[in-house]
C-alpha cells in the first residue's frame, strides 16, 4: 500500500474513534473477528445477507440509502465486513461510510482494520516510545483530533458550510503526517505488522496520546480532551520570580526507581521543578536512607513519614531544591498520624502540604472516618496554618469531585472516591471554606484525569478519574500561571501533575 492510500485508510479510521473505543472494550470479540478476517478475503459485494439489495456503487450514488436504514441493519453489515458494530447510529454510519469509501477506492478493509488493530494491540515499549518524545512531536494529530470534536459539535447543529470546512482542516493537518509502516501480509504476525526505524518516525496516531480521546460516558457538549502540548501557557521569562511545584503518587516508590522507564530525574529536566511530592510510598523508615541516595542532583532536602501501624503501606515525602523554613508531620492527632499520610513544609511565601488522604477503601469501611474525622481535621489544620500565610494543599486527594472528573459517573456513585459524601464533604471542607481547584479554576470545561486502574487498562482507552490536586488559598488564587497534568509519564497507576505559582 503506498503513503498517500495508507493515509487515506488512517483518515477513515480516525473517523472511526468511537467505534475503536467498541474494540478496546470487548478486545477479545474483536481477536475473533479480526482472526477470521485473516483467514478469508471480505467479497465486499455480499456485505450484508440480511440486506440483499445492498451495493457499494448504489450508496455511493444515493448516500440517502445508507440513512434511512435501521440501526440493527447497520450492524448487520458491520459485522458482515468484519468491522465493530457497537455505538450510535451515528457511529454506525461513519464506520459504513468508511468502509465504502476505501472499497471504492481500490483499498482493502482488511488492510486497513488490520491496520487499525495493530495501534491498538501496540505493546508497552512502542506505547513508552510514544510517550517519551510527545514534547518533541508536532501537534497535529492533537490538532485532528480537536478539529473533529468541533466538526461533532457543529454537526449536531446541522451546519452543513462549517461541516465542510473543518473537513478542509481535517484533511490539510492528516497530510502532514509522515507515517512509516510494513505493508502487511496475510501471514504476517500482528506484533511485527508496524514498525519503528527511530524516535523521529513514531507512528503518530491517537492512540499513542489516549489522554488527547474525550473518553466519558456522559461528555457535555462543550467538554473537550485535556491535551498538555496545547493547553499549557508559555513559560514565564526568566526574571519573572516563581516557583514550580509537583505531585505524584508513585504507588510504591522502590518498585517505580527500578523501571528502565521514564525516571524521576528525565522528569527534572524535563519540567525543571523546585520541589516534588510523593505519595503512597509505601517505604519503611529503614529504607529512607538508602532511597536518599538515589535521588536527583540539586534536591538534598528531602523529607519523609512512613506508616507505623501497617508497614509498607502509604507513606509521603517533600523532596525539594529549596530549604524550607520549617517541617512538620502528621495533623498533631495521634488517630490521624499512625499511616504517614501528611508533610508540611513552610517556605517564605507559603505552607505546603502533601497528604495522601485516606481511601474509603473495599465496601466503604472508612468512609464515616474520611468524611467526619480526616477531612475536618485536615481542613481545620489548613485554616489554622491559614492565619500566617497562604497554603498549598496538594497529593492524592481520592475524591473526584465532580462529574467531569470521572469516566463513568453513573457506575460508580457507591465507589469509594466518588460517592455523593466525599464529594460533598471535598466541597465543604475545602472549596466551601476558600481554597481553589487551580486546574478546573484553568480549564473548566476540559476532561483531564490523574489516575487509570491497572485492572482494565484504563490508561489505553483514558477511562480514568481525576484524584490529584492543588488546592491554594483564594489570596494566592490569581498568582497561578499554569496548574497541569502530565499525562504521558508512566510507572504508576496515577501520573504526575505541576503548578507554577508566581511569587
Amino acid at each position: 500500500m503506498n503513503q498517500q492510500a495508507l493515509l487515506s485508510s488512517f483518515r477513515t479510521l480516525t473517523n472511526l474513534s468511537s467505534s475503536s473505543r467498541s474494540i478496546v472494550e470487548d478486545d477479545n470479540l474483536y481477536k475473533k473477528k479480526h482472526k477470521g478476517l485473516i483467514k478469508a478475503e471480505i467479497n465486499p459485494n455480499s456485505v450484508a445477507k440480511e440486506n440483499e439489495s445492498f451495493d457499494i456503487q448504489s450508496i455511493k450514488d444515493d448516500p440517502s440509502k445508507l440513512e434511512k436504514m435501521t440501526v440493527q441493519e447497520l450492524r448487520a453489515m458491520l459485522r458482515n465486513v468484519g468491522m465493530p458494530a457497537k455505538g450510535r447510529k451515528s457511529e454506525l454510519l461513519s464506520s459504513l461510510k468508511g468502509f465504502v469509501g476505501k472499497h471504492l477506492n481500490g483499498e482493502s478493509s482488511q488492510e486497513a482494520e488490520e491496520c487499525a488493530y495493530s495501534i491498538h494491540t501496540e505493546d508497552t515499549l512502542l506505547e513508552n516510545k510514544a510517550s517519551n518524545v510527545l514534547y518533541e512531536t508536532t501537534g497535529t494529530v492533537s490538532e485532528v483530533s480537536r478539529l473533529k470534536h468541533t466538526k461533532k459539535t457543529v454537526k449536531e447543529s446541522h451546519a452543513k458550510d462549517e461541516i465542510a470546512k473543518l473537513d478542509c482542516q481535517i484533511a490539510t493537518k492528516e497530510e502532514r503526517l509522515s507515517i512509516k509502516t510494513t505493508k502487511v501480509s496475510v501471514g504476517t504476525s500482528l506484533q511485527t505488522r508496524k514498525k519503528i526505524s527511530s524516535a523521529e518516525n513514531v507512528v503518530s496516531m491517537p492512540f499513542a496520546e489516549p489522554w488527547t480521546i474525550l473518553a466519558h460516558k456522559k461528555p457535555q457538549k462543550t467538554w473537550i480532551s485535556y491535551n498538555p502540548r496545547t493547553m499549557r501557557p508559555p513559560p514565564l521569562a526568566e526574571d519573572t520570580k516563581s516557583v514550580k511545584l509537583m505531585s505524584w503518587n508513585v504507588n510504591g516508590l522502590r518498585a517505580l526507581l527500578k523501571l528502565e522507564g521514564f525516571s524521576a530525574v528525565e522528569l527534572a529536566k524535563r519540567e525543571n521543578f523546585d520541589v516534588l511530592c510523593f505519595q503512597e510510598t509505601k517505604l519503611q523508615e529503614k529504607d529512607v536512607e538508602s532511597i536518599k541516595q538515589s535521588l536527583i542532583d540539586g534536591y538534598e532536602n528531602s523529607f519523609w513519614t512512613c506508616s507505623h501501624s501497617k508497614l509498607g503501606y502509604s507513606g509521603t515525602a517533600i523532596v525539594s531544591r529549596v530549604k524550607p523554613l520549617s517541617v512538620s508531620y502528621g495533623l498533631g492527632i495521634a488517630d490521624h498520624d499512625s499511616e504517614g499520610r501528611l508533610v508540611t513544609a513552610e517556605f517564605d511565601s507559603f505552607y505546603l502540604l502533601n497528604a495522601y488522604v485516606p481511601n474509603s477503601g473495599d465496601g466503604l469501611k472508612r468512609l464515616s472516618y474520611r468524611v467526619s474525622q480526616w477531612d475536618t481535621s485536615l481542613s481545620n489544620y489548613m485554616k489554622e496554618l491559614e492565619k500566617s500565610k497562604p497554603v498549598i494543599l496538594t497529593g492524592d486527594l481520592n475524591c473526584a469531585h465532580q462529574e467531569i472528573d470521572i469516566f463513568n459517573p453513573a457506575g460508580n456513585r457507591r465507589s469509594a472516591g466518588f460517592t455523593d459524601e466525599e464529594r460533598q464533604s471535598f466541597e465543604t471542607n475545602f472549596l466551601s471554606r476558600g481554597y481553589v481547584d487551580t486546574f478546573r479554576k484553568q480549564h473548566p470545561d476540559v476532561v483531564g484525569y490523574t489516575y487509570w486502574g491497572y485492572r482494565h487498562g484504563g490508561r489505553k482507552t483514558n477511562k480514568g478519574w481525576r484524584l490529584d490536586y492543588f488546592l491554594v488559598s483564594e489570596s494566592i488564587a490569581d498568582q497561578v500561571h499554569d496548574s497541569y497534568i502530565v499525562p504521558d509519564v508512566v510507572g504508576s497507576d496515577h501520573c504526575p501533575i505541576g503548578l507554577t505559582l508566581k511569587l
